[in-house]
């Protein structure tokens, strides 16, 4: 992949609701023929630090709230000045892992608790399914070996919803929050043993998936171990 191919994927990603022509006028403004080019990862980087998404895997929940944004924008700023924030939202758009805030500094945890408790307590949204807020972050791979296919002392397989509950009660797990379902294969049809391969929210320098790789817990009476991967781009 080349270095232009993979900066405007980019900005495809940052800005995932632009057209192709806008796209690349993003890329010829940041590459100009000017004697000032900013690094694209510098440019992004701060601006993801002003972009607060607040995760809600509900897509009705995502468009109900995108219909009257513009509503929800200025009680936002309510909100935020009720606390004597400097934040201001300036717009929302949606991706696959909730609502994204933009907004003109770098939000304060208080910030950020502020914006997760207006979203879940506006009136068309349900609560339950509002998550987290946090900033734009990229992800980590990490796998779960020596799985017991089968739970213990039963004839069910391990299972998606198993393994985030798992997660959910395991104090090694604080502060972690699952990318996407966890995927189980089992091993071989002969052995009991399955692997869970798992995407997790991180930050750049993955201190996140580090603080997690070599760490050991209990699936039941089981021991397992959590390994870390790279992603290969070839592979789905």
């Amino acid at each position: 992949m080349s270095s232009i191919t993979r900066e405007i994927l980019k900005i495809r990603e940052t800005f995932p609701k632009l057209q192709a022509e806008k796209i690349k006028n993003i890329y010829k403004i940041i590459n100009g023929d000017g004697k000032f080019k900013p690094k694209l990862n510098i440019m992004m980087k701060d601006l993801s630090r002003k972009q607060v998404i607040v995760s809600m895997m509900n897509n009705k929940n995502k468009l109900k709230f995108i219909k009257v944004s513009s509503a929800y924008i200025t009680n936002l700023h309510r909100a935020l000045k009720n606390i004597k924030s400097e934040i201001i939202a300036d717009f929302v758009c949606i991706n696959q892992t909730g609502i994204i805030i933009v907004i003109n500094k770098v939000a304060s945890p208080l910030n950020l608790q502020t914006i997760k408790k207006y979203v879940k307590n506006t009136n068309l949204i349900n609560s339950d399914e509002v998550h987290i807020s946090h900033f734009f972050q990229s992800k980590s791979y990490l796998k779960i070996t020596s799985i017991p296919y089968l739970l213990e002392n039963t004839n069910t397989s391990i299972s998606s919803n198993v393994v985030k509950s798992i997660i959910k009660s395991n104090h090694i797990f604080n502060n972690i929050t699952v990318a996407s379902k966890p995927y189980i294969i089992k091993v071989s049809s002969k052995l009991d043993i399955a692997i869970i391969w798992l995407d997790i929210w991180d930050i750049q320098s993955s201190s996140k998936a580090k603080g997690l790789i070599n760490k050991c817990f209990n699936i039941g009476s089981i021991i397992t171990t959590i390994q870390g991967i790279n992603m290969n781009l070839s592979v789905s």
